[in-house]
């Protein structure tokens, strides 16, 4: 598997707040009002009869439905009906009328705030679109009121507006879309006023989720549903270690296969093209291929780790440094040290990686589950020497991605313009399969820590020393300027570095290591790790202390109330003050991560042959101003789950430098039997909203091994945790 090179990305200079402004485009008949914030037409002197599409948030058609254009895709988080509730509360739609689709790729026009470039990660959609759209929803409202005042010849403040009508005390009435194309031709205002939050109609409310009816039905749109007039399919022949390049191929028996249309070698390997998917599959069976490994990663996983060991017993670079921490150990009335293992993990969606490139006289067009649409645009414009504008993004409903399908190199969506350039004589579907999935590399990186705490006579915690070894995510990515400060890379330490805890004296340290092996984010990138490594070593020490480990944190987190209330919120729900259930064990964690605070309360049972289970999950979350309290819950509900697949089972091993894993009966994932019960309790809040995609997924591991130590008097310092556990 060899690396492509990222290109330099387009910089996107965002307008500073006081000059962002909303402009209105004309329309033709069919396409209602469109208006958008900070956007504007690309070609408004061809504004003439049917307008090129305008690129906006929103659109009204005549026939009354409300059109949301979100930048972020809609992969299973909600984002769709997220984005679309703030829309419709600030604009007084019905939500019947309501749809969402997926808007082109321009970073111009729809970057992702927090990135300053078009993708969805990092659980930023609702955070950096609040605002944003709240102001384009209020903005559409008053076009359409100031469009009925003129046309009824009545002052705009005796206007109202509600589920999706507007009304004048005399008895006139208008829906949107009777007036979007008077509205369109409006001069949008300068400056809205928003609602109160006692306001409120849909945010902080339960609305049906838009995607569930097409989804339910089978009538949503995914890659491999696209098809493409002449489309061939494809699938690629990587190397089977990391940093392998192609020697040599032989194709004479791939090409003697019925349906097979031809063999094309490209940057990453060698790719088989079909009349179908299983034409291809077969094809690329019957290659034979000499690699180059001189460049490979050739060790094992123990090789790998036991090098790790060694480097944590060294200082690495400062990520955190208060007090004194070496003349806090000279005093120390106890001394306790702990390490923690964590292996690679692969993002395993239910969709694999795939997308349709179709190249034509003007430039190309791609269909996919795109996530990262600005990135995804300008590698692909320059594998085929195109401008990034000339490259059509339509961005699909992606199954899952868990920051997968945002790489810099993008890498699938650069294998498919390479392979449609090389075959050169129709649109390419490219497939990825479980096993290429598996296998494909771009894993949460493997980590080891090592952690040292100093406890006076009291059981005080007085210094902390956290050592974190492992690869950087960021490191060789157009993010490193941004990202990567003094050599360190920030998701590395995230979750340790800012460790909530009134620790006087502390030290975190990173060593970054290097190795063929590609990495990327995961579901909650570095509080993979970081969270179970200081929440499993928090209870080491609460028992060597002889404390209750929710005393402890309270005592802990004084000066952090967020942290607190969810805590103490989920400790209550769970009845941590009684008892726990006969057969039954408690754990507890809490964890910061994407600006979002939750603490999980969990209940294990093991039975007389050490068989375990997660038997109940109960959940605070406090995420700002909740937007929809169903797609929390859900977040919330599939985040543990998730995390119980890596605290189970997740694990990609290297056995001289191939991974051992290759499908789900291997890489094995959570299945719905062992799905616990799980409540979700949301604390109210008027702070900005913040993120829910990826918070949920942190605690649970800790939570589950304090539980489990608990209940069997062991020590749970690797994952994932042994399958059958004997009690002490």
């Amino acid at each position: 598997m060899t690396e492509q090179s990222p290109i330099k990305l387009p910089e996107v200079k965002l307008p500073e707040a006081s000059r962002r402004r909303f402009l209105q485009g004309a329309g033709a008949a069919g396409l209602g009002l469109v208006v958008g914030f900070n956007w504007m037409p690309r070609n408004a002197a061809a504004m003439t009869g049917k307008p090129e599409m305008l690129t906006a948030f929103i659109r009204i058609a005549p026939d009354n439905t409300v059109t949301v254009l979100s930048k972020h895709v809609e992969m299973g988080q909600g984002t769709y009906t997220g984005l679309s509730t703030i829309v419709a509360e600030e604009l007084d739609a019905d939500w019947k009328q309501i749809r969402a689709e997926g808007a082109p790729a321009d970073a111009k026009l729809y970057a992702n705030l927090a990135f300053g470039m078009q993708g969805t990660g990092g659980s930023t959609a609702i955070a950096n679109s609040y605002d944003q759209l709240r102001k384009a929803g209020a903005t559409a409202r008053a076009m359409l009121v100031a469009a009925a005042a003129q046309e009824w010849k009545v002052p705009a403040g005796e206007i109202t507006v509600a589920k999706g009508v507007v009304s004048h005390k005399s008895g006139k009435k208008a829906t949107f879309g009777q007036l979007a194309m008077a509205a369109s031709k409006q001069t949008p205002p300068a400056d809205v006023k928003l609602k109160d939050p006692s306001q409120f109609e849909y945010i902080g409310k339960k609305v049906a989720r838009l995607d569930a009816p097409a989804k339910s039905t089978g009538k949503a749109q995914f890659t491999l549903d696209t098809k493409v007039p002449g489309m061939v399919t494809a699938v690629m022949q990587r190397s089977p270690l990391f940093g392998g390049k192609v020697k040599s191929v032989d194709s004479s028996k791939a090409k003697a296969i019925p349906g097979v249309l031809g063999v094309v070698q490209i940057s990453n390997g060698v790719a088989v093209v079909g009349k179908n998917f299983w034409a291809a599959k077969q094809g690329r069976d019957a290659l034979q291929i000499e690699w180059d490994n001189s460049a490979a990663e050739t060790r094992s996983s123990d090789a790998i780790m036991a090098e790790y060991r060694e480097l944590a017993k060294k200082p690495g670079l400062p990520a955190r440094k208060d007090g004194d921490v070496d003349a806090a150990f000279a005093k120390a009335a106890k001394v306790i040290e702990a390490t923690y293992d964590f292996p690679y993990l692969a993002h395993a969606p239910m969709e694999p990686l795939d997308c349709v490139v179709r190249i034509n006289k003007d430039g190309a067009e791609i269909w996919a589950g795109d996530q990262f649409q600005t990135v995804d645009q300008a590698n692909a414009a320059h594998v085929l020497g195109l401008k990034p504008e000339q490259v059509k993004i339509h961005t699909l409903y992606a199954g899952g991605s868990f920051g997968r399908r945002a790489n810099t190199v993008s890498d699938y969506v650069v294998e498919g313009a390479e392979i449609a350039k090389a075959y050169g004589k129709a649109p390419v579907r490219l497939v990825w399969t479980r096993e290429d999935d598996v296998r494909g590399g771009r894993y949460r990186p493997m980590y080891h820590h090592a952690l040292k705490a100093a406890v006076d006579a009291e059981g005080n915690i007085i210094a902390w020393q956290h050592r974190i070894v492992g690869q950087s995510i960021i490191g060789g990515t157009p993010f490193e300027p941004v990202m990567v400060k003094n050599g360190i890379d920030g998701t590395s330490v995230e979750g340790a570095a800012n460790l909530p805890y009134s620790i006087p004296n502390m030290s975190v340290e990173l060593h970054t290591t290097k190795n063929p092996v590609t990495v990327l984010w995961w579901r909650s990138v570095g509080s993979t790790h970081t969270a179970f490594a200081t929440e499993v070593f928090l209870d080491e020490i609460a028992q060597e202390t002889g404390q209750d480990p929710l005393v402890l944190r309270r005592k802990l987190l004084t000066h952090h109330p967020r942290h607190l209330a969810v805590l103490n919120l989920a400790a209550e729900k769970a009845g941590w003050d009684k008892p726990a259930p006969q057969g039954r064990s408690r754990g507890i964690a809490v964890h910061e991560s994407f600006n979002t605070f939750v603490a999980e309360a969990v209940e294990v049972s093991v039975d007389k042959e050490g068989s375990w289970r997660t038997e109940r999950v109960v959940a605070a979350v406090d995420c700002g101003q909740p937007i929809n309290p169903s797609i929390i819950e859900a977040q919330v509900q599939s985040g543990i789950g998730f995390g119980l697949s890596a605290v189970l089972y997740g694990a990609i091993t290297l056995k001289d430098g191939a991974v051992e894993q290759s499908n789900f009966d291997s890489y094995q994932v959570l299945r719905i039997n062992e799905m616990p019960q799980v409540e979700v309790h949301i604390v109210p809040s008027t702070e900005k909203p913040t993120g829910i995609g990826e918070p949920g997924t942190p605690p649970i591991g800790p939570a589950v091994a304090n539980a489990l130590m608990v209940a069997t008097k062991q020590r749970f310092r690797a994952l994932p945790l042994p399958q059958s556990i004997k009690s002490a």
